[in-house]
């Protein structure tokens, strides 16, 4: 095969068999589980798959469980759109001046050392329950999009800058035309890290904080009861929650960059 048609061909390939090939480890995944149970024999401590998703059939439709997956899913939306958009703009501040990113430096540094943990608790003492996870998420994700957001400020071609200084092009259209669709790469890239940082961190703060409806809720009081296939059945809605929200962001991410948006 020619070298410059195998990058077409891999495309043609991956398209045709990826789902395939994720349902398969899927499976194998499951039926490793299932022996790994089996062997263990304890579901208290390391429950069956069909355990876990008989727990799962039976706890979805309810009525707690809708409202909890609900009110989770908008904390992490909430603390995704303030980390995009305050992260991102603070990032291309950064990017843009060499003075206000060494100032912003020591602030990154010090929320990307800090545990979640220890940050979560720390907030308790600050804000109502409900409200812990968000600022969590939004204090975790903060750094992920000023460093994308700064790589996409310097983004820019240097020529064409200069080319509009030269011609005076007013900054307010250098930055439409120029800067921006050269960061929006580095913020699409960094804002699909975000999201998917957001859920975790929001569900370790429901876990903690305990606000009333809330998937780490319904999953410290599973474990509390000591129903560990109840536990990975709420531990399970959060990783929907998470990779559905993932997919859903790349596809129209992708249908943008098709229309040229």
């Amino acid at each position: 095969m020619p070298q410059e048609s195998r990058p077409k061909a891999n495309r043609a390939m991956g398209k045709s068999s990826r789902f395939l090939i994720g349902a398969a480890s899927l499976v194998i995944l499951v039926l490793a589980w299932k022996v790994l149970a089996d062997a263990v024999g304890k579901d208290i401590i390391f429950p069956r798959p069909e355990r876990v998703f008989g727990e799962a059939f039976a706890l979805y439709p309810t009525s707690t469980f809708l409202q909890a997956l609900a009110t989770t899913f908008l904390r992490g939306l909430a603390a995704f759109g303030l980390s995009a958009l305050v992260g991102g703009a603070t990032g291309i501040a950064a990017g843009l001046s060499v003075i206000f990113e060494a100032a912003l430096a020591p602030i990154l540094t010090i929320i990307r050392a800090t545990p979640v943990l220890a940050l979560i608790l720390v907030t308790l003492l600050w804000f109502p329950d409900g409200v812990v996870p968000i600022f969590a998420a939004f204090l975790m994700t903060f750094p992920v999009m000023v460093t994308s957001g700064a790589a996409g400020a310097r983004a820019a071609d240097p020529a064409l800058l200069e080319m509009a200084r030269v011609f005076e092009v007013p900054p307010r259209e250098t930055f439409k035309k120029l800067r921006l669709p050269a960061a929006a790469p580095h913020l699409l890239a960094g804002a699909r890290s975000a999201l998917g940082l957001s859920w975790k961190v929001v569900v370790a703060g429901e876990v903690l904080s305990l606000p009333e409806r809330a998937l780490g809720t319904g999953m410290q009081a599973a474990r509390l009861n000591l129903e560990t296939p109840e536990v990975l059945a709420w531990a399970a809605a959060s990783v929907l929650l998470c990779g559905l929200t993932e997919w859903f962001f790349g596809f129209m991410t992708r249908k943008a960059i098709h229309h040229g948006l």
